[in-house]
């Protein structure tokens, strides 16, 4: 299948070679990926009476990453492409590590995202009394049994994979004496780790997961939504696949860590005899510079190399909409990098092209000077303003115009100017003539240098009044065009340019301490930048192209005394050599 053919590649091609595949990907005709083969052929064959019915699971123990916006769309998608339901479930089994500040943002996220599970949200916590009833179905079958081991203890008996496991001396209790023992786990007779209920299967078997593995745990903590109602809770293991049954998920997708377990999914719901969903796995993402672990980024969160969850350095879905980050942009990133059988690294320019892509079309154009130099124009008269037309959006007309103002003095970016320049550079330097975006041609005639330290601190340039609107009057070129703001209707703005979290592609592969290659150069925040008015009233999330210099949103940060501007990313695409690269392979 197309996506899976290409998707194989971005484990060993360079970035640039990916997007020649999708390029010609997009050229053929789309076909069906591996999920949606199996689906397909159960319609055929009116396997569950030809329905489909996903669900995303998330636990609420943190924050959603890119990765899990793959997994959204891709629940969501297979749904609505066959007229199908998907729910929305919190597979809540671990009051340890939940909190229902993560139940909000999760839901926040999904919705974002533009999907919406209508009236089916569930908590696996809606099925704790069944779950309960279950497991006292499988202890009278004889397939579960309490354990007294330590955890320890356990761990020693399971074996290796080399190596079978040791049967537990408790293996063998009555059914009667497990009822008992397990009904006074509920009571909270037992203190918590003394005891656990363990499912009977096969302690010589290879998969690990299937010697013995724990269905039920003591641990006295308060639930975000039972609070003190249970002091037993279920594994994830037996109340995520039961919990399916329980809705009627025809197909549980879920990333290809899982399919080890997938052996224990089966086995629950076969033992049971209840309805049985079929699990299916993929590949999940994993992408360059950063981490998708949520335990390693509560790391980065609660040791403060970070600002939170929604960081915009951070790979969460908070974290990329606080950037800038639109939810049309990762929908189109999850559906090009499609759907694969096979764990890979996708190169995060990748998705960093997805945004340029949807931004280019949507955002408007604004002039900004992050580095501002004072440029006074002679021969323009003294305490004269001048409006200018400048284009909103030239990908798209009917944004229309915003006026400018021009005045004698104005700034530009200090790097646009070099008093000794190289041959090509062709913005302002002593002497030569440079446009200025929608205005007019200037020249640099002298510099002004402080006399203590020879920094540059203003240019006196002239204008050509006959230029008006960028237009040469008489023909001479003039190759560079440069942005600035007029000193007469500017404000000061701060603005937080971004790179990316790790120095390196893959943190984890280098060794157990990944924060080692956190990169201290990830933030800088600029405080002096110069915006043209229009900017004055703008709210928090909108998104802009500051000319020549990027694209950026507005920061939650933002108040009436500063605003606060995010870059999502410079405008400069890692695809634009992409030829010669081809060239070599």
């Amino acid at each position: 299948m197309i996506y899976e053919n290409f998707i194989s590649f971005f484990v060993f091609l360079p970035f640039n070679s990916i997007k020649q595949k999708i390029m010609d990907t997009k050229s053929e005709k789309t076909s069906l990926n591996f999920i949606q083969s199996i689906i397909e052929e159960d319609l055929r064959n009116n396997k569950n009476d030809s329905k489909v019915h996903t669900r995303f699971p998330p636990e609420p123990n943190g924050y959603l990453h890119i990765g899990h916006a793959k997994s959204i769309c891709l629940n969501f998608g297979i749904a609505k492409k066959y007229n199908g339901l998907c729910n929305l479930r919190f597979d809540d089994t671990n009051p340890n590590k939940e909190d229902v500040e993560y139940v909000d943002s999760i839901k926040e996220d999904v919705k974002w995202l533009g999907f919406d599970w209508g009236d089916r949200m569930y908590y696996a916590s809606d099925y704790f009394d069944k779950l309960y009833n279950y497991a006292i179905q499988l202890i009278k079958l004889g397939k579960a049994y309490v354990c007294d081991l330590s955890a320890e203890e356990i761990s020693q008996y399971r074996g290796t994979p080399q190596k079978p496991g040791k049967e537990s001396p408790y293996r063998n209790r009555s059914i009667e004496e497990n009822l008992d023992l397990f009904q006074r786990m509920r009571a909270g007779e037992f203190k918590d780790g003394t005891k656990i209920l363990r499912a009977k299967i096969d302690m010589s078997s290879p998969n690990m997961h299937m010697r013995d593995p724990a269905i039920y745990r003591i641990r006295r903590m308060s639930h975000h939504r039972t609070g003190d109602k249970w002091c037993i809770y279920p594994m994830y293991d037996f109340a995520h696949c039961v919990s399916d049954s329980i809705e009627n998920i025809t197909h549980s997708i879920c990333t290809l860590e899982f399919e080890v377990h997938r052996p224990l999914y089966d086995w629950f719901l076969n033992e049971l005899n209840i309805f049985h969903p079929q699990q299916i796995e993929f590949a999940r993402l994993n992408l360059s510079y950063t981490v998708m672990s949520k335990r390693k980024l509560m790391e980065l969160v609660e040791e403060n190399y970070v600002s939170g969850w929604d960081d915009p350095r951070m790979p969460t879905i908070s974290g990329l909409r606080r950037r800038g980050y639109t939810p049309e942009s990762i929908r189109n990133f999850a559906d090009t990098i499609g759907v694969a059988k096979r764990d890979g690294i996708i190169d995060v320019a990748l998705l960093e092209h997805s945004l340029r892509e949807d931004l280019n079309k949507k955002a408007n154009r604004v002039m900004c000077v992050l580095n501002p130099l004072k440029v006074i124009i002679d021969n323009y008269p003294e305490g004269q303003t001048e409006e200018l037309d400048a284009v909103n959006n030239p990908e798209d007309a009917s944004k229309g115009t915003r006026k400018i103002k021009f005045s004698k003095v104005i700034y530009i970016e200090r790097d646009d100017f070099r008093e000794e320049a190289p041959r090509k550079f062709f913005r302002l330097k002593p002497g030569k003539e440079v446009r200025l975006r929608y205005a007019y041609f200037i020249k640099c005639v002298d510099v002004v240098k402080d006399p203590n330290t020879g920094e540059i601190t203003e240019l006196h340039c002239t204008y050509d009044p006959e230029s008006k609107g960028g237009k040469s009057p008489d023909g001479r070129k003039v190759k560079g065009t440069i942005h600035w703001v007029s000193a007469e209707d500017s404000f000061n703005i701060e603005v937080r340019l971004y790179d990316r979290l790790f120095t390196v592609e893959n943190p984890l592969a280098q060794d157990k301490d990944f924060k080692k290659y956190l990169n201290k150069d990830s933030i800088k925040i600029l405080k002096n930048c110069l915006a043209e008015s229009s900017l004055k009233d703008v709210k928090a999330g909108e998104k802009f192209q500051f000319e020549r210099l990027g694209y950026f949103c507005v920061d939650k940060d933002s108040d009436n005394e500063n605003i606060v501007f995010n870059r999502a990313l410079p405008l400069r695409d890692s695809w634009a050599k992409i030829e010669n690269k081809i060239k070599k392979l």
